[in-house]
């Protein structure tokens, strides 16, 4: 059985959350230049440049980023940042968190970024979201989709 893991500091969740939000503003820019583009394949000679209202694009942008952070979440646990910086989510029994929950994680995060805050004065460095939806980040530098971390609670459980 693998030692457990150590728990994610908020600097490195920051640094994560920062490399997350570039990729997020990179995908919705990516967006505007496919409608843009086909706008323009559509109609080129009456082609106007649009200017979409702003909200729009903070709309937009907190879809992509919500989809984008539930997707991986859900999925292997960790996000672009979490990947680089060697971070994983799972439930507070060391599992995936599954669709709800994942889903449930990111859109509180896209409306409430400064719960991330909570993790520096929580014992157990867990944010505000960790706390509602019954998580943990977790420092896991192996590329297994968190499989020793799921195997790790298993044995721990039946011990």
């Amino acid at each position: 059985m693998s030692a457990p893991a150590g728990r994610a500091g908020v600097v490195t969740r920051a640094l994560a959350a920062v490399v997350d939000t570039v990729v997020a503003a990179g995908v919705t820019v990516l967006l505007y230049l496919g409608f843009v583009g086909l706008r323009f394949a559509w109609s080129p000679l009456t082609f106007q440049w649009p200017t979409p209202p702003s909200h729009l694009f903070v709309v937009v942008f907190a879809g992509v980023a919500a989809l984008y952070l539930t997707v991986a979440w859900a999925g292997t646990g960790r996000t672009r940042g979490g990947s680089l910086l060697g971070i994983r989510v799972v439930s507070t029994r060391g599992e995936p968190l599954g669709w709800l929950r994942a889903a449930l994680r990111a859109v509180m995060y896209v409306v409430f970024p400064l719960g991330l805050l909570w993790s520096v004065v929580s014992a157990r460095r867990r944010s505000l979201q960790d706390v509602l939806v019954r998580s943990v980040v977790v420092y896991d530098w192996h590329r297994d989709g968190g499989a020793r971390l799921a195997e790790a609670a298993v044995m721990r459980d039946e011990g």
